[in-house]
């Protein structure tokens, strides 16, 4: 015994002072058992380095979870598309005649606050004009539909901001995801500004004009645009931390595909936006026939507004007819595409992105033409409408499997 003390004496003397420990407590590490050693090291490296406590989570798992989560706030916009597009073709929108971000999200209960209601709807000139023999219960409808819309847009900013706000705390979020989740939370309460502003343009007194009172194509077209740009970047952002990029061979073709695809997508989108404008005008609802319009292929009243510049805003007809060259544009386009495709070496992932781009396209234009000629029925005319977001997207998912790996 005496022995052991005597060596456990020297050894603690000729070792090296270990950082972060006292000559104290590097005395009693030699006095204890080897096993209560080793606990004492483990503990003792976490206290010291509280970074060691918490293991980093590796960057696969934070960017699926992430990209998971920009896929489903994608979703949500997606769906106050379609839901913006119901709305509108009920002709819904101009129910609401204010706006609160927080008081408005209970409606009305009783039959007091429901007659409030309504009474303040009649004072707007879509009451006094279009509907000033709507019922209590005809007003309900519409009043619900545009209440179910800007609800579902305030469950839009939830599912950006409170996540957003949770992965930037844990550390999910690199310096460019950073910037880009900034960017898309102030986008989505641009949304929602920039929707009330389309709103109070249909509540205006026109005394000029005895036009059916509606909202500004204009800030309908910009409202629609804008939901489109989050949509796009949120699913963008989401397949680029889920979908690894494919190694393409670098070839004179593979670059004519790339570049047609990124024209064919802008296409896509102009086309989408045209849309807005046929809606805001009602442009659906003049020349019912395909292909021609009327007994004319170009109708006499294309350019009947002077200036000229101002028939393709807002001359039904040539907003009508812009859309129909759009239309037919893209489906040519994503034809040719279709074609150069098969003389290229892709991988299986990319084929699929590239026929189901040809098939949404097909279906587009034969929902936009049954549309037109049954004179716009609101279920047709709303497939319609999420059809184009459809295409946008499987444009955009082609885009993602063509795109250059950096070197």
């Amino acid at each position: 015994m005496l022995l052991r003390t005597l060596l456990g004496g020297a050894r603690f003397l000729l070792a090296p002072r270990r950082r972060g420990f006292s000559p104290t407590q590097q005395c009693l590490r030699w006095w204890q058992p080897p096993q209560a050693r080793i606990r004492h090291n483990a503990v003792s490296e976490v206290a010291f380095h509280p970074k060691l406590a918490v293991p980093p989570i590796p960057n696969a798992v934070t960017d699926r979870t992430v990209g998971r989560w920009l896929l489903i706030c994608s979703g949500t916009v997606a769906g106050a598309v379609v839901l913006g597009g119901i709305t509108r073709l009920t002709e819904s929108g101009l129910s609401m005649v204010d706006w609160h971000l927080v008081r408005e999200m209970k409606p009305p209960r009783t039959q007091e606050e429901w007659e409030t209601e309504f009474q303040k709807y009649q004072q707007f000139p879509e009451f006094k004009i279009l509907n000033h023999d709507m019922t209590l219960r005809e007003f309900k409808f519409i009043w619900y539909m545009e209440y179910s819309h800007r609800m579902w847009g305030r469950l839009v900013g939830l599912a950006y901001i409170i996540p957003a706000a949770y992965f930037w705390r844990k550390g999910y979020l690199n310096r460019s995801l950073k910037s880009r989740v900034l960017a898309l939370c102030g986008l989505v309460c641009f949304q929602g500004l920039l929707g009330w502003y389309m709103v109070k343009s249909g509540l205006e007194e026109k005394t000029d004009s005895h036009d059916i009172p509606r909202v500004s194509q204009y800030r309908l077209a910009a409202h629609l645009g804008s939901a489109l740009v989050l949509y796009c970047s949120s699913l963008w952002t989401g397949l680029s931390l889920l979908l690894p990029q494919q190694k393409l061979l670098e070839t004179h073709q593979l670059l004519r595909l790339r570049r047609l695809t990124y024209g064919t997508a802008g296409l896509v989108f102009l086309t989408a936006i045209s849309g807005a404008f046929v809606a805001g005008l009602d442009a659906g609802l003049v020349y019912n026939s395909f292909p021609k319009m009327g007994e004319r292929w170009i109708p006499d009243d294309l350019l009947a507004f002077s200036p000229w510049l101002k028939n393709f805003f807002e001359n039904p007809t040539t907003v009508q007819f812009d859309h129909r060259i759009l239309g037919i544009s893209s489906v040519t386009a994503i034809t040719g595409l279709y074609l150069l495709s098969r003389k290229i070496p892709l991988p299986r992932r990319t084929r699929m992105a590239v026929a189901s781009l040809l098939a949404v396209a097909y279906l587009q234009v034969s929902l936009g033409i049954s549309t037109l000629l049954l004179y716009v029925p609101t279920p047709l005319a709303a497939t319609h409408q999420s059809g184009s977001l459809i295409l946008l997207s499987v444009a955009l998912w082609l885009i993602h499997e063509l795109r250059r790996i950096p070197k």
